[in-house]
């Protein structure tokens, strides 16, 4: 499982898809089997898909930051444990 980060705006638009689409089915619908309805049903939306699968602001410097904690994260636990 992979973690999709997506705007507020994106959000509030693919739970109303999935409301939609619950109501259609007649059972509960997650947000994935929603993304998937929207990718392959036959009226397109490249806007959506877009919008979804956007990288957030700021999202590589925080990807860098991450990195380098989690390398701390691995020295110290070296020093502390021997590992």
């Amino acid at each position: 499982m992979t973690t999709v980060a997506v705007t507020e705006e994106v959000k509030r638009r693919l739970l109303r898809v999935a409301s939609k689409l619950q109501l259609k089915l007649g059972r509960k619908v997650d947000l994935n089997e929603a993304i998937s309805y929207l990718l392959t049903r036959e009226r397109r939306r490249p806007d959506l898909l877009d919008a979804a699968s956007r990288p957030i602001p700021g999202f590589e410097e925080a990807y860098k930051e991450l990195i380098q904690e989690r390398r701390k994260d691995e020295e110290r636990a070296r020093g502390k444990f021997g590992v």
